[in-house]
């Protein structure tokens, strides 16, 4: 599939990929993941940032809210416009692109991140190598996706093959085959080490027992770079 292709496949999922973030599972998913992002990115007052392939802005918003200026990229209008709605007063800036050809010069971002978008390209390399460019000397980069190693992704695939739109079209990568998109050092880290099913009032216990662990099973993995 190609990455418009893939555009067009999201156009129809606005409404029930927001849906999800409202349930009691969903709210805290939204919770880990975002925290997770948070300090592997540490936005900063002023910052401007890419975040590439940001859909309906569900994190965008919490690196608004820590006062930087963000460019959001996606190939779905729909997806973008709630972005924008979402972002209200907040410094951001909605740009139609694909993330294996940046419409932007190089090293013109502080920073940028992608989250759970590079599980629909497959050529994450190549999507690495244009973040990579267009942020600046000592910025960082912080990727994270789907982890091949959880759980949570042998339900999906399984999903996947009983014809699910959208798993049936993703790459599910490892925190070790993440690291290997960059030809520097960079650090892995996981969460969501609870399970769909699980009952979220117990959820949070397990959640700290996997991250004090320091699991690498966890379903969404993420990785930073800091460019030299």
């Amino acid at each position: 599939m190609t990455q418009k292709k893939n555009g067009k496949l999201f156009d129809e999922w606005p409404e029930t990929y927001d849906r999800w973030f409202t349930t009691p599972t969903g709210a805290l998913v939204k919770h880990y993941e975002s925290e997770l992002i948070l300090d592997l990115l540490k936005p900063g007052h002023g910052e401007v940032i890419l975040d590439a392939g940001c859909g309906t802005g569900i994190f965008t918003s919490d690196i608004l809210a820590a006062g930087s200026k963000v460019c959001g990229l996606d190939l779905s209008l729909p997806m973008l416009l709630r972005a924008n709605e979402k972002a209200g007063c907040y410094p951001f800036r909605a740009v139609v692109g694909d993330i294996l050809t940046l419409p932007f010069p190089g090293e013109v971002f502080d920073k940028t991140v992608s989250i759970t978008t590079l599980e629909f390209v497959a050529e994450a390399r190549a999507a690495v190598d244009e973040l990579f460019r267009v942020t600046r000397r000592g910025g960082c980069i912080v990727v994270a996706t789907l982890n091949s190693l959880s759980p949570w992704a042998t339900r999906r695939k399984e999903e996947a093959r009983k014809g699910h739109r959208l798993f049936e079209k993703a790459f599910f990568r490892s925190p070790g085959e993440m690291l290997s998109l960059a030809p520097i050092r960079g650090i892995a880290k996981t969460a969501i080490h609870f399970q769909k099913d699980d009952d979220p009032r117990i959820a949070s216990e397990i959640e700290s027992k996997g991250r004090d662990k320091g699991l690498n099973t966890g379903a969404f993995v993420a990785v930073r770079w800091q460019k030299p």
